[in-house]
């Protein structure tokens, strides 16, 4: 059975949960609201008609997101995700389901419905995802670069500096992540996973070679360790992460890039077709600036990764980061 699901979310992060009634399966439970498809129906159709008939909402814009199949007693679903930002109409419960606003970080109803419960995780990952670049900017430079962007906003990044010595890479990393959660941002380590967890980082980020010669994700587990993501650049690399249960990928170069110039790579309509099967975040990397955020979410991006550009003019920061 196929689903439209719609994670409706105000500018401050927050999104609404809708209680089943009773008469339901699962009566009491807390879900994002939609519904199943009917025949004939696109599922974006099924999704606008669904909240207009439960909400009394009408869509302005929803964007593609993640896809997720579970097996209930009763049934396989596979629940197509959407983010709406913009709607009109205030959202009531026309089928006397009680609704809640609720944010990523402090969920405070239960139980949730368990096809919905990684999508919470999901929501806690920012729309942008920035790459550290101090080979070609410098330590100070970058510290200073690094400081704006925390400042205006910036809550997720990996240190991938691959001339470093470990040693040099350590004493670096010490002061990103100090700097970053000073900020409440989150600092991810690229492929180094002992470093990682003797410098306090919040997650490790695999290289694409890395994740094909993993069978479970198991020895990456530790306390300190919240997060850990890859890097992907076709379909076998980004069935790899789904199969492992990793929190998010990037996948890419989806334009020509700077670095690599005549290389492949995937264009938007390829990175669309593949985004749409993971049940994971997907950020898009690759010949990409800031105001590409709008057409990568249409192409169901969780966000962007960027490196160049994410320490250029850093004020751009300030209204896009969630």
């Amino acid at each position: 059975m196929e689903v439209a699901v719609a994670v409706l979310q105000k500018s401050d992060g927050s999104f609404l949960l809708a209680q089943r009634p009773q008469g339901k399966v699962y009566a009491g439970y807390w879900e994002f609201p939609g519904g199943k498809v009917e025949p004939g129906e696109s599922v974006q159709q099924a999704l606008v008609r669904e909240l207009h008939e439960e909400l009394g909402i009408k869509v302005i814009t929803a964007y593609p997101w993640l896809t997720r199949e579970f097996t209930y007693p009763h049934a396989t679903v596979r629940l197509k995700f959407f983010r709406i930002t913009h709607w009109q109409g205030e959202p009531h419960g026309l089928e006397n389901q009680a609704l809640r606003w609720q944010s990523p970080f402090d969920l405070t109803v239960a139980p949730m419905l368990p096809a919905n419960i990684p999508i919470l995780r999901a929501l806690q990952l920012p729309m942008h995802y920035a790459i550290s670049n101090v080979a070609e900017l410098g330590i100070q430079e970058f510290l200073k670069r690094l400081q704006q962007a925390l400042d205006n906003g910036l809550r997720l990044l990996q240190i991938r500096e691959k001339d470093f010595t470990r040693l040099e890479l350590k004493k670096l990393a010490q002061q990103i992540v100090h700097l970053a959660h000073a900020h409440h941002a989150q600092v991810l380590i690229n492929q180094d996973v002992e470093l990682a967890r003797e410098i306090g980082a919040d997650g490790v980020h695999l290289t694409s070679a890395q994740l094909m010669s993993l069978k479970t994700r198991s020895h990456l587990e530790h306390p300190g360790l919240a997060w850990c993501a890859a890097s992907c650049h076709n379909e076998n690399e980004l069935l790899q992460a789904n199969a492992l249960g990793l929190d998010f990928v990037v996948l890419g170069p989806v334009l020509p890039t700077r670095s690599h110039t005549g290389a492949p790579h995937l264009g938007w309509t390829t990175f669309a077709t593949l985004a749409a099967r993971s049940a994971i975040p997907v950020y898009a990397l690759g010949g990409l600036r800031y105001n590409d955020l709008e057409n990568a979410q249409q192409h169901g991006a969780h966000g962007v990764a960027l490196l160049s550009q994410a320490w250029g003019n850093t004020e751009q920061v300030a209204s896009t980061h969630g």
